[in-house]
């Protein structure tokens, strides 16, 4: 009888059809395993939710979503700040300083725009993300030549949204 080593438990990764592409969770864990941190429950979660998040988040709105029952918020600070030393996750701001957090697989860097009144945050269009992503890849190459190493950046905007009613509607000048 052949018995096998490996296993199908989700913490220690799964055989997969060459054609399934890997899951934001098992490439993020896949992360976690090469730099050498340990997968653990409260980790998997924190992972999942963020995954499943479309604009940035913060570390509060994390802890809500995933209840205290499955993990107490220090928890949650803590992860956040080992996924960002390791580059699993980007750290954006709202204008008054909070922080926001959204997974960092490989994907271009996103760009967004948040209102400060309402706190909404947009993400930038794709060209204009583009232009932006190349502008700031000629400075980190500059600085490298400089003799700058680890090298990163910070870009956000902020600026008050257009009322939705002024939206697509023409300026039209006022009667006399």
């Amino acid at each position: 009888m052949i018995t096998s080593t490996q296993t199908n438990h989700p913490l220690t990764g799964t055989a997969r059809d060459a054609a399934t592409p890997d899951s934001a969770v098992d490439l993020a864990t896949a992360r976690l395993k090469s730099s050498g941190l340990r997968i653990t429950k409260p980790r998997l979660a924190i992972l999942a939710a963020l995954s499943k998040r479309t604009e940035p988040t913060s570390i509060e709105q994390l802890h809500v979503e995933l209840g205290s029952e499955r993990c107490d918020l220090v928890t949650v600070y803590r992860c956040m700040r080992v996924f960002e030393e390791i580059g699993l996750v980007r750290r954006a701001f709202f204008h008054n300083g909070t922080a926001l957090y959204e997974m960092n697989l490989g994907r271009p860097t996103r760009y967004h725009v948040v209102c400060k009144s309402s706190n909404r945050v947009e993400e930038l269009e794709a060209g204009t993300a583009d232009e932006l992503r190349r502008t700031i890849e000629d400075v980190q190459e500059t600085l490298r030549a400089k003799g700058w190493e680890e090298v990163g950046h910070i870009v956000e905007f902020f600026g008050v949204a257009p009322q939705p009613s002024r939206l697509g509607s023409p300026v039209v000048p006022a009667v006399r």
